[in-house]
């Protein structure tokens, strides 16, 4: 795959329309293909991790959930000590091949 579009020189960052033009273009087919299937793979790894599961994809990363404690925090206006609840929190960590990449 080959992200023609992006740009190294700049710290640019490509929103969604980007995505799916880029993802079209390389595939060979329609942005309202690459668009179901973008859409397709995002409620697949939301409902993945929503079960507590893992999403691995060689070479690409691993989507996992982390749980975050409970927590102490202030808040910045007033000062005040606040309670922060514990939440779970999804995570991605780049795989071998992405990482020597970048």
């Amino acid at each position: 795959m080959c992200f023609s579009y992006l740009n190294t020189s700049k710290n640019t960052s490509m929103n969604k329309a980007e995505l799916i033009a880029q993802l079209a273009e390389d595939a060979g087919i329609t942005k309202t293909q690459a668009n179901a299937a973008l859409d397709s793979f995002v409620d697949t790894v939301t409902k993945t991790l929503k079960k507590g599961d893992k999403v691995t994809l060689v070479g690409f990363g691993t989507f996992s959930v982390s749980k975050r404690a409970a927590r102490t925090g202030r808040n910045p206006q007033t000062g005040e000590t606040i309670k922060i609840k514990a939440k779970k929190v999804a995570r991605f960590k780049a795989g071998k091949e992405l990482s020597a990449k970048i």
